[in-house]
């Protein structure tokens, strides 16, 4: 005999209690059945607990099963419990209708008991081997999105090693970035947009902004001193170039979402909060939202990073150089979250 602690929950609904019983009768020594006689006590049942599977009554007075199913689509927790329908009606057009509303089966009245519980014990089967089937799924999608991305930093840090910054400058905007998405939603500015999955694919895309630097010359970028005009107009294309390389090389190995994003870090995240940036001269909010996260962390790192051309400054020093750039080059709202974070970037900055 199973043992009751580890049986499974099976709720069944029918407000006939002799079919209750015998459907008690039938499955109790297998599962642990629990029995309602109505569809109202059903959805209080489910408010509750959430067995693993439901047998339910079509025909019942006040809510029928085909309400009580409704009602279970529309959530996103109980949509997932699968349904058998007792029927007495066997008749195609109720089959159809059975299925129709989502049910995994239907059993027929009188219950046989072989039938019963043999399609009762193939449901749950087939419901152990779906969640089994999607954990693999889930697994190998995770291993897959984590290959991506080593070979997206790994892309990175070569193209960044050609100017001399031997990738550590993905490495610290990408943390910097992080740190300020996450100071705008403790504080609630863009809430709406600022959802887990826009943190995430922020976190994976921002090692990309630079992307577009591998088509530019290394005369260009390993240049000790300032750029002249004509050098600065081809610098000015890794935003472009960045951009098309991310949509034409990455649209078929991950989703559209995230292409999308990492498209507009790569190609915006030199425009300017006053329309004077490049590429395209974007102003306020027509810079999408990553791309102005990205900025700040971005010339941040830059200003406070010694390179080859020149010593790294101090926070203060940088935070004056931004400051003034308050409305100009950045979003107001976002470089005051970043400027007030002081001490966290100190932190950061010693970890790194």
């Amino acid at each position: 005999m199973t043992d009751e602690k580890v049986k499974r929950v099976i709720l069944v609904v029918d407000d006939d209690k002799s079919n209750l019983m015998v459907a008690q009768k039938l499955l109790s020594e297998e599962y642990h059945v629990a029995v309602v006689n109505s569809g109202e006590l059903a959805m209080k049942y489910l408010e509750k607990k959430q067995p693993e599977l439901i047998l339910l009554d079509i025909q019942m007075p006040g809510m029928n099963g085909f309400e009580v199913m409704e009602n279970m689509q529309a959530d996103a927790e109980w949509k997932k419990i699968p349904v058998i329908f007792l029927t007495a009606d066997r008749s195609a057009e109720t089959e159809e209708a059975c299925f129709k509303m989502g049910a995994v089966d239907y059993i027929g009245k009188p219950f046989v008991p072989a039938i019963m519980r043999q399609r009762v014990r193939r449901t749950l089967e087939l419901e152990d081997y779906r969640k089994n089937l999607e954990d693999m799924v889930a697994r190998q999608l995770q291993r897959i999105t984590q290959l991506q991305q080593d070979i997206i930093i790994t892309m990175a840090n070569l193209i960044e090693s050609r100017d001399g910054t031997t990738g550590e400058h993905v490495k610290r905007t990408t943390v910097y970035a992080d740190m300020l998405v996450r100071k705008m939603q403790e504080k609630g500015i863009y809430k709406e947009y600022l959802t887990p999955t826009f943190v995430d694919y922020l976190n994976k895309a921002t090692p990309m902004h630079d992307i577009g630097k591998i088509t530019v010359s290394d005369v260009i970028l390993q240049k000790p001193g300032a750029l002249d005009d004509e050098e600065y107009v081809k610098m000015k294309c890794h935003a472009v170039e960045g951009g098309k390389l991310i949509r034409e090389n990455m649209s078929r190995i991950v989703d559209k979402e995230f292409v999308d994003m990492a498209v507009d870090v790569a190609a915006h995240h030199h425009e300017k909060w006053n329309g004077k940036g490049y590429p395209d001269g974007l102003k306020g909010e027509e810079i999408p939202l990553s791309a102005r996260i990205v900025a700040v962390a971005d010339i941040f790192d830059a200003l406070v990073s010694k390179r080859q051309y020149k010593e790294g400054m101090t926070i203060e020093q940088a935070f004056e150089i931004m400051g003034k750039e308050r409305g100009e080059s950045f979003e107001p709202v976002i470089l005051d979250v970043f400027m007030e974070a002081e001490g966290d970037l100190r932190k950061l900055m010693q970890e790194m």
